[in-house]
């Protein structure tokens, strides 16, 4: 039995691993992949940026270029080379200027020299047509630029001007961002792998300690609790089970004394008929005595069945079995229940009065109703004294019908009556027991008020009686069964 527990447990924590395991991983996958666009995106709106603030510039050297050479008289390799060294700020890798035929006049570069030869640069087709144009390349820290305009001259154009530029620097300072940028990523990637284990752990902790309570309540220990710290939902579940085990431990508890009670009470009946009976086998005895003796048995069995009646009742109760309710005037049942009993209470020498007020309709099992009122009169019967009364009174109160039960018997002690209604509780032990009582009605009267919404109350003093109040909110309509 041992290793099949420590099996179940191994299983259970395994399971619970892969499922942290699992959690873990899709929440690291999350944020890898969101971290990702991040960077890719933080690394496409740093190369705009740097692709404007390069357009912007290139495009500015040009047009102060196109603004010099536009002044100049004669378009020729002299004039624009005179142009061009006066102009101490332009700083480019290349530059070509071009007639509008696009034969190049100038070209800065030294090697490879296209001047005197028409230069068909995409860039300075472009221009030719009319318009600005600029290129960017960026690759391995260096940035390409190309830029190209027109040239214009009492609004005729005469050439172009195309400039070409290597810039190291800036290459280098957009790549050292980039690599920043895909650090820092990589950085919280690894922060959130390591809290997100973290985290998972501590979850997978704070879920085994709750399996782990779990496996000792389901084994029988309800005074167990879990003790989880903080205000997270777990809490929260852990004081529902805490809550639910006070309340198994609760019934476990009225279970036992439930069972103890019911065993001791039955046990007594048929202690009594097996002694008896073994009295009336063993001994001689004449007709009148033997005759005796089987009565006692008979009585004996009786008060066995009315409590196996009354256990049954409260089985049923205890299982919340829904029944039918009804509406129904209460002074046909309570009359009904006196009839029944006239005949105990002439014997008793017990007076019952009724006060019954007609029209006090309520929602109830007509069941409940006939054993709520058949139990109070029945009581107020057996506890009473001889030539006593019994006063039966129903009458409106506001919303609510109050039924009374006044005896002049015997009545409760005060530290009594707070047990009154518990599962064989019995004031006076010997007089409950002559009269053939159980210690069960009451407690079912209590059950059957409640779950038809009712409230019972009692008020005692000991030797002048006592008074039991059963109030039913009142439920009025046109037609009213009775």
């Amino acid at each position: 039995m041992l290793a099949i527990t420590s099996e179940s447990k191994s299983t259970s924590v395994r399971r619970h691993g892969k499922s942290q395991f699992r959690y873990a991983s899709i929440y690291v996958l999350i944020t890898f992949v969101a971290l990702i666009f991040l960077n890719i995106y933080c690394a496409k709106t740093s190369q705009t940026l740097f692709y404007q603030s390069k357009k912007a510039a290139m495009l500015e050297r040009c047009q102060v270029t196109a603004s010099e050479i536009a002044e100049l008289e004669v378009l020729s390799h002299a004039t624009v080379s005179e142009a061009i060294s006066q102009m101490h700020t332009l700083k480019v890798n290349r530059l070509i200027i071009t007639n509008q035929s696009g034969v190049a006049v100038y070209d800065s570069a030294e090697q490879n020299s296209t001047r005197g030869e028409y230069v068909l640069f995409p860039e300075i087709v472009t221009a030719a047509s009319g318009n600005n144009v600029f290129s960017w390349n960026y690759r391995a820290g260096t940035m390409l630029s190309r830029a190209a305009v027109p040239v214009y001259a009492y609004g005729t154009m005469i050439g172009c001007v195309y400039m070409t530029e290597y810039d190291i620097s800036q290459g280098a300072l957009l790549q050292s961002l980039l690599q920043n940028i895909f650090s820092i990523t990589l950085v919280l990637e690894i922060i959130v792998v390591i809290f997100s284990l973290f985290f998972a752990l501590a979850f997978s902790k704070r879920m085994q300690k709750i399996q782990t309570s779990m496996r000792i309540i389901r084994e029988g220990n309800y005074s167990h609790k879990v003790t989880l710290n903080g205000r997270d939902e777990l809490t929260f579940l852990a004081t529902e089970i805490n809550n639910l085990t006070d309340r198994l431990q609760v019934a476990e508890a009225e279970r036992r004394q439930f069972v103890s009670d019911a065993s001791h009470e039955l046990k007594t009946p048929l202690a009594s008929i097996k002694l008896l009976s073994d009295s009336i086998l063993q001994n001689e005895m004449d007709m009148e005595t033997t005759r005796e003796f089987v009565g006692d048995i008979g009585n004996e069995a009786d008060r066995l069945n009315r409590m196996t009646q009354e256990l049954l009742s409260l089985s049923r109760i205890d299982a919340a079995l829904e029944q039918e309710r009804e509406i129904l005037n209460i002074a046909p049942t309570v009359r009904r229940v006196v009839r029944m009993l006239s005949g105990i209470a002439q014997k008793a020498d017990i007076t019952i009065e009724l006060t019954l007020e007609e029209n006090c309709p309520i929602l109830i099992v007509e069941d409940d109703l006939y054993q709520i009122a058949f139990n109070l009169v029945e009581n107020g019967i057996k506890y009473n004294l001889p030539g006593g009364k019994l006063t039966v009174s129903l009458h409106r109160c506001e919303d609510n019908a109050l039924l009374q039960f006044s005896d002049t018997g015997v009545g409760i002690p005060e530290d009594a009556i707070s047990h009154i209604f518990e599962r064989f509780y019995r004031v006076d032990k010997a007089r409950s027991r002559k009269t053939g009582g159980s210690g069960l009605g009451l407690a079912i009267v209590r059950s059957m008020v409640e779950r038809n919404q009712g409230q019972i109350q009692v008020e005692s003093t000991v030797g002048q009686g006592s008074v039991f109040t059963v109030s039913f909110p009142i439920f009025d309509t046109e037609e009213v069964s009775e």
